[in-house]
């Protein structure tokens, strides 16, 4: 039997309305009325008093008094608004990318990682470093690579260095032919490369999405 019920048999067991024992206890009739209908938990301060009033033991109302369940999470989805089902997609998780100085890309393809199946990305990279926590991006965390050879200005990107691998916001000056990567971190110097140079630069895709451990 629940608490809620137990209060009633309780209260009608010492012949009180829900307004006399309600005025006992110094609450609002209605107040009181919410947790005989169970609308409301009984804070142990409250249980107290009323055993007191009623002349029960607490645990005379608390035995046997099942906890309430857990909501589903159907019941969570169609009662909130901002909850909803993720859906996952297996990313292949290339190895670790650089988040200060390139370093060589570990190409394992056995790796996956598990995300939501919305983000469109191809890849995910593993963070390492500290040069992009401006933008968030902190070491060990999942960064997710949409593959394209070109990216806009300003945008995070994976970049290949000959065979080595960092993340940096791309800059691409076209009349003077000067690639630069440059840092969310200001104790990391811009790289820049220029004519010959570029030949050794690969972009691997546009940072889409990144994921943190709490």
């Amino acid at each position: 039997m629940p608490l809620s019920e137990k209060l009633k048999q309780a209260r009608l067991k010492a012949n009180l309305s829900q307004a006399q024992l309600a005025e006992k206890l110094g609450l609002n009739v209605r107040t009181y009325g919410s947790y005989e209908r169970g609308e409301r938990d009984v804070s142990t301060a409250l249980l107290r008093n009323i055993c007191e009033v009623l002349n029960v033991s607490s645990d005379e109302l608390l035995e046997h008094t099942p906890p309430a369940a857990a909501p589903s999470l159907s019941d969570l989805y169609e009662k909130y608004d901002n909850i909803s089902p993720v859906q996952l997609k297996r990313f292949p998780l290339l190895g670790e990318i650089a988040c200060g100085e390139p370093i060589f890309v570990n190409e394992d393809k056995e790796s996956f990682v598990m995300a939501d199946m919305d983000i469109k990305a191809d890849f995910c990279l593993k963070a390492k470093g500290d040069s992009m926590i401006n933008a968030r991006i902190n070491d060990g965390d999942i960064v997710f690579i949409q593959s394209m050879p070109i990216v806009d200005d300003g945008e995070i990107a994976a970049v290949i260095i000959e065979d080595e691998a960092t993340l940096k916001r791309v800059y691409y000056y076209r009349e003077e032919n000067k690639l630069m990567l440059v840092a969310e971190n200001p104790k990391y110097k811009p790289l820049v490369y220029t004519n010959e140079e570029l030949e050794q630069i690969h972009i691997l895709g546009k940072a889409v999405y990144f994921m943190s451990a709490l």
